[in-house]
Parts: C-alpha cells; sequence; structure tokens
C-alpha cells in the first residue's frame, strides 16, 4: 500500500490525453479508414441517411447505427429490467455533432437533447475551432471518492488521527471489495479525513479516494465505503451514519480548450464583446446561472446519450462553480490571444463511465459509443468537455451578435408548426411567415394554416 500513499499525492496532479491514437481510425469494410467529421449537406439528408452516413463516416459497419431508430432502440422489456414500475419509454432525439477535432482526431459526437439549437450550434463552434487545430482536452486520473460519516466521537481530533494511522488496514479491507477493479490497476489511492462541525456535532468523515479507471464508480466507492464502515467506527469511537459517495467530483477532471479564430467569428469587435460576456458571467452569479446552463447543454447531452448519470455530472459541475470566496461563477474562461483571436478554456468534473449501467445496458447508448469510437472513460471526459466548450462559445457569439433569440427561434418555430397541426408540406410555409413576422407562437402558426387552408380550398373550387 505504501505506493498509494505517497505524501504528493501523485494522482492529483497527474494529466492524461484525453484522446487516443486509437480514436483515430475504425475497421470499414475490411481495411482501416480515417473518421471524418466534416460532413457537408448532412443536415439536408433524411434521419435514415444521416444514420448511414455517420456509420461510414466513422468507420462502422453499415447498419451500426439502425438501432437509433426508434423501431429497434430500448424495449419495453429491456426497460423492465432498467427500473422499477415501468409503463413505457420516453423518446428523446439524438443528433450528430459534426466538425469536432478532439486532440487530433475528428470525432462525430452523439448528442440526445429536446431543445432546438444545441446540436447545430456545437457543430457549428466545432468548425470554427478547427480553423486552429480543434480542441485540445486533458483529464486527471479516474479519481472518485466515497464519505463514510462519523457520529458521536468523544475526540474528534484524536479519532481523524487515529483513522489515518489506519490507512494502510482500511484501504486494504476496502479494495478487497473489488479485486477486478485492482487487477485493472484501479483501488484506493488514498483515505483523507476532515472534521466537520455542525450544530448538531462535530462530525469526523473519512474519505476513501478511489481510483475507479473506466467506470463510473459509484457502485464501486459505494460498496468499498460500507464494508470499512463498522471498522471506522470502531477506531474512531463513534457511530457511523452515512456511507456514500460524493458527487463533488473535484479530483476527477475534464479540461479543455481552443483557438477560435477571430475572422470566423465575426470580427474583433465580436472577440470582445464575447470576452465582455463571458467576464460578467464570471464575476455575477446571476449570469453565470445562465452561462453554465449553456455549457450543460453541450455536457449533458453527450453524458445522456451515451447512457451516463446527467445527475451526477450536473451536480459535480454546479459544485465546481462555487469559487473559493464562495460565490457562484463561470465554468469557462475566454480572452483574447497574441494574434487577436479568442481563446477559451473549460474545467470541471467529468465522472463518466464506458462499463456498467445504462452504458451497457441501453442499446442507443451502446451504439452512440461506438460512433464516438472512445476506448476510455478518460477519452469520454475529453470529448464531452470539448463539447461543452463549444457550446458555451456559440452561445456567447449569438448573444455578442444578432441575440439569443434568432437562430434559437428559427428552429424553435418548426415545433411551434407541428405543435399547431401544420403537414410536413405546410412547415416551411408556416416557418416563413411566423419568422418574417417575427411572431413564433401558437396563437401565430393556428392563423397562418387557416389562412393557407382556406387559400387552398377557394384554389380547389375554382
Amino acid at each position: 500500500m505504501g505506493a498509494a500513499f505517497g505524501s504528493d499525492l501523485s494522482f492529483r496532479t497527474s494529466r492524461l490525453r484525453c484522446g487516443s491514437v486509437n480514436s483515430l481510425f475504425r475497421r470499414y469494410a475490411g481495411g482501416i479508414v480515417g473518421v471524418h467529421s466534416r460532413l457537408a449537406g448532412f443536415r439536408d439528408l433524411s434521419p435514415g441517411e444521416r444514420r448511414a452516413i455517420a456509420a461510414k463516416s466513422a468507420g462502422l459497419d453499415p447498419g451500426a447505427l439502425d438501432v437509433l431508430d426508434p423501431a429497434a432502440g430500448l424495449t419495453l422489456d429491456q426497460a423492465d429490467h432498467m427500473i422499477e414500475n415501468v409503463v413505457g419509454v420516453l423518446g428523446v432525439p439524438v443528433g450528430v455533432a459534426t466538425n469536432f477535432s478532439v486532440n487530433g482526431s475528428d470525432v462525430l459526437v452523439p448528442m440526445a437533447t429536446e431543445e432546438p439549437s444545441v446540436v447545430a450550434a456545437a457543430s457549428n463552434a466545432a468548425r470554427i475551432a478547427r480553423i486552429h487545430g480543434g480542441f485540445a482536452t486533458t483529464c486527471s486520473a479516474p479519481i472518485m471518492q466515497a464519505q463514510v460519516q462519523v457520529l458521536g466521537a468523544a475526540d474528534p481530533h484524536a479519532a481523524r488521527l487515529r483513522l489515518l494511522e489506519a490507512r494502510g488496514e482500511l484501504a486494504e479491507l476496502a479494495n478487497t471489495q473489488d479485486p477486478r477493479l485492482v487487477e485493472f490497476g484501479g483501488g484506493v489511492r488514498d483515505i483523507t479525513v476532515r472534521l466537520v462541525p455542525s450544530g448538531e456535532d462535530v462530525y469526523v468523515v473519512l474519505h476513501l479516494v478511489v481510483d475507479v479507471r473506466d467506470a463510473m464508480g459509484a457502485n464501486a466507492v459505494n460498496t468499498m465505503a460500507e464494508a470499512v464502515a463498522t471498522r471506522v467506527g470502531e477506531i474512531a469511537g463513534g457511530r457511523t451514519l452515512l456511507r456514500i459517495l460524493t458527487n463533488k467530483a473535484d479530483l476527477r477532471l475534464a479540461r479543455a480548450r481552443a483557438v477560435f479564430d477571430a475572422e470566423a467569428l465575426g470580427g474583433s469587435r465580436v472577440v470582445r464583446d464575447i470576452v465582455h460576456a463571458a467576464a460578467l458571467a464570471e464575476a455575477d452569479p446571476y449570469r453565470a446561472a445562465t452561462h453554465n446552463k449553456g455549457i450543460m447543454n453541450g455536457v449533458t447531452a453527450v453524458v445522456l446519450a451515451t447512457g451516463n448519470d446527467t445527475r451526477a455530472v450536473e451536480a459535480g459541475a454546479h459544485s465546481h462553480a462555487i469559487a473559493p470566496d464562495g460565490r457562484y461563477t463561470s465554468l469557462s474562461h475566454f480572452e483574447r490571444d497574441a494574434e487577436g483571436n479568442l481563446s477559451g478554456s473549460l474545467e470541471l468534473p467529468m465522472p463518466v463511465g464506458l462499463v456498467g449501467g445504462a452504458t451497457k445496458v441501453h442499446p442507443v447508448a451502446r451504439a452512440a459509443v461506438r460512433l464516438l469510437g472512445v476506448r476510455t472513460a478518460s477519452e469520454l471526459a475529453g470529448i464531452v468537455a470539448a463539447v461543452g466548450l463549444a457550446q458555451n462559445l456559440a452561445a456567447l457569439r449569438a448573444l455578442a451578435t444578432e441575440g439569443i433569440q434568432r437562430g434559437h427561434m428559427s428552429l424553435h418555430a418548426r415545433n411551434v408548426a407541428v405543435t399547431a397541426g401544420a403537414s410536413p408540406e405546410e412547415i416551411p410555409t408556416v416557418v416563413a411567415r411566423m419568422l418574417t413576422a417575427k411572431a413564433v407562437r401558437a396563437d401565430r402558426a393556428e392563423q397562418i394554416l387557416a389562412e393557407l387552408r382556406a387559400g387552398a380550398g377557394a384554389a380547389e373550387g375554382d
């Protein structure tokens, strides 16, 4: 256990390249081909055609993504084995973001979201980032923590030291719960103990610091916490209560950076205004909440598509946005570089995995992972961070230029037209008229439909 408990805590400062050389290539039709994420005219195709093109571009078998068709996706029987009291399944649109280059590798990114403009915005931002090499990402080691809470210790400070003295014993006990994880190079890396004063008690809180490899890790660290709890209570001289992971995954960070070309963004003034908009998010928690929501539009869409825990990722991200002074602030940062281009960076916890949970059970999640071509959880984490940064840049650019509503409402107008009862043939006309009138509303769509149909009826009468 000695190597696990180095005083420098080397895992905290280790940085992993989140991309993999293996991600550059896929097997297709018996040969090795590069992945291509620049797909001209992709949005003009039908969903089936897009699936076929995406599969071919990712080097997958032609039918590899057919499971994304609702008719072939998650069955009621499969859903019944995933959660309790199943009565049905909820469909969420899955799109593919194009143009992404991450650590020198092209990648097609599956995104599950109900919000219009998210996939298009991420793809457009990725296209601008490609001009200067795309996104560079790094990740810290896949470290998760579990907490064991001790109540009623007569001597909390001494109890803390006794627990630290027993780190080797407790780590060994924890590791016996998951020999496969240890076999793959994971397991307990450290044990820390904190004293947390409250109105009820001074709690002694032990943290198991665990390398979970390619898992999200909740089940692994929870099992370990349960296993050591009794012994922790004996050593501390108190009663243990909570034994569960923390979603403040601040030792499992993903970072992404990119340079966005000034000319492609719209010029130096746009760059300057984006920097000002980002600065407000850093200084003002009211703006930061919406700013970070924009980041999570991209992050959550990829996390959901790959069957990972969106709530855990969101909780960790927002807790990471708390500055040392207790103020809620931006997760990202934007600044002008020496050439006048826009440099963007993002850091956030990213507890995602490729083994266990819905990632292995849900057929659409499995297909999404195949499309990404990732081999490790760290690769996935880096791509998610890159998408979050792209989404953030796209929103800031819209805010700094035409305003957020123009692009968003042009896509939202289609939903309004469908809700009003427009047929596929009527949708383009209804959308165009609503946008021309700058009135994207259900009542306006219904009025336009009535006029169209009245006109069509009159023409038939003639």
